[in-house]
């Protein structure tokens, strides 16, 4: 009996031996699910504080005016009215107003350096446009941490931006989060805890690019749709028999990146930003996600998403945009002052975007202008409403509403206390938290060294 206990026991460890591999292979993660760059940020030491009498937008819709907010370990401990001090330092907030920190979606900070050269002119790092599909790469390994627009933004609010590649390939490539505090490379500044990005486009700029002589991809917008049909049906090709091969069912397929990209995107696990202004292009689009079963998260630029906000809706899609942003190209003539607050009464989840280090500064400015449109026009947003446009709603496009976007007991305390109301021209980031730690102080500017792009450069500060 004993023996028979004993040879059962070495088949079971035999057994679990053997089956370990197998196992272990197809718990871990599928290849699309892997970032060769993982984030290397620190957060800094957290300053316990009672931010005292402010208004405070939460960045969900709600508003308290003289309010309070507990700030302990780096998150939000409570927010309310009279809160009850454990005995930490505190700040008078009155005659001030407190928001989440400012999110842009839309960033080229890092890679759109100014000054520009001659070799930016020739070379740039928006963009690898050697071909319609840069599917493959990864903007992180361009971004130039020392660009001053990172500290610019900071200290206008900003606490959180994704910089995306540029919109002349069809599939631009991955995106990254960033916190936009100093360190020697991007993955210093890397948020982790969000869904991986990428950048798509349509319209004009990728058929224009194939039309070039030199270059090699659709000259058309029907054109661009094809191809984009025609790679995405090859990656559902891939997707399967890399997901077959995991099974035991057959052989592994020859890694390939870019099918590897447009797989986690059929999957889910890579989120769509898709470059867009026309109501047909937008809807063409949308047509593809459909058809090949996965969702876009936020049509960007979208100046005719007012059009078709039934679409967006059924999609579940975002739209983000610009104030007062058109006539540029010919895809954006018909853009309107009031899409946002259009938009937002319609049911859309929409937001604000730069595409442009000044404008980046300025998102609250940006929302504030598409709010007077929209009263203009009978459509009256209240700022406890148009403070989504600039928080809550970019930290769900970037899988971050866990952990920043709105004020909430819990969560990080990436906060700004303004001097005024946020969406006056008038107002300035007194102070600004990232993890509850003071990022930036408009009373004690950081002496430390600034970017060498800083020098001559002082008279145009935020």
């Amino acid at each position: 009996m004993m023996r028979m206990r004993q040879l059962g026991l070495s088949v079971m460890v035999g057994a679990l031996l053997f089956a370990a591999p197998a196992d272990a292979q197809r718990s871990a993660p599928l290849p699309w699910q892997e970032d060769p760059y993982p984030s290397r940020y620190q957060a800094p030491v957290a300053s316990d504080m009672l931010l005292r009498g402010a208004t405070i937008l939460d960045g969900a819709g709600g508003r308290i005016d003289g309010g309070d907010v507990l700030v302990r370990g780096g998150k939000v401990a409570a927010v309310g009215k009279r809160l009850a001090n454990p005995g930490v330092p505190e700040v008078d907030a009155t005659g001030r107003w407190i928001t989440p920190g400012v999110i842009d979606v839309h960033s080229h900070d890092g890679t759109y350096v100014l000054p520009l050269t001659e070799i930016d002119r020739e070379a740039s790092d928006v963009a690898e446009v050697a071909t319609p599909n840069s599917a493959d790469t990864w903007i992180e390994t361009a971004v130039n941490a020392q660009d001053m627009a990172f500290d610019r933004a900071l200290a206008s609010g900003v606490t959180t931006l994704q910089i995306l590649p540029g919109s002349t390939p069809i599939f631009a490539g991955h995106s990254v989060v960033v916190k936009p505090v100093r360190a020697p490379t991007v993955w210093g500044m890397k948020a982790a805890g969000g869904v991986q990005g990428f950048k798509m486009a349509c319209g004009e700029n990728p058929k224009s690019w194939g039309a070039d002589d030199d270059n090699e991809g659709p000259t058309s917008r029907q054109g661009v749709i094809a191809y984009m049909r025609q790679q995405f049906a090859d990656a559902q090709r891939y997707k399967r028999a890399v997901e077959q091969a995991r099974a035991g069912a057959g052989a592994m397929p020859p890694r390939d990146f870019k099918l590897e990209t447009l797989a986690g995107i059929l999957a889910g696990d890579v989120r769509v930003n898709l470059h867009c202004y026309r109501a047909g292009d937008i809807a063409a689009s949308l047509g593809v996600a459909k058809e090949f079963g996965f969702r876009i998260g936020a049509i960007h630029h979208a100046t005719e998403a007012y059009k078709i906000p039934g679409l967006l809706r059924e999609a579940g899609t975002c739209a983000a945009v610009w104030a007062d942003w058109w006539g540029f190209k010919v895809e954006a003539q018909d853009a309107i002052r009031a899409e946002a607050p259009l938009l937002e009464q319609a049911g859309v989840c929409v937001m604000m975007h730069s595409d442009s280090p000044a404008d980046g500064q300025r998102l609250n400015i940006a929302a504030a202008k598409a709010a007077a449109a929209g009263r203009r026009i009978g459509v009256d947003i209240p700022p406890e409403r148009m403070i989504k446009w600039t928080t809550g709603n970019p930290a769900k496009l970037l899988g971050l509403d866990k952990q920043v976007g709105t004020i909430a007991p819990g969560l990080q305390a990436d906060l700004v206390v303004w001097s005024g109301d946020p969406f006056s021209i008038y107002t300035h980031a007194d102070l600004v938290l990232i993890g509850g730690a003071v990022a930036w102080d408009r009373a004690k500017p950081p002496a430390g060294p600034v970017s060498d792009f800083e020098l001559g450069r002082g008279g145009v500060r935020p």
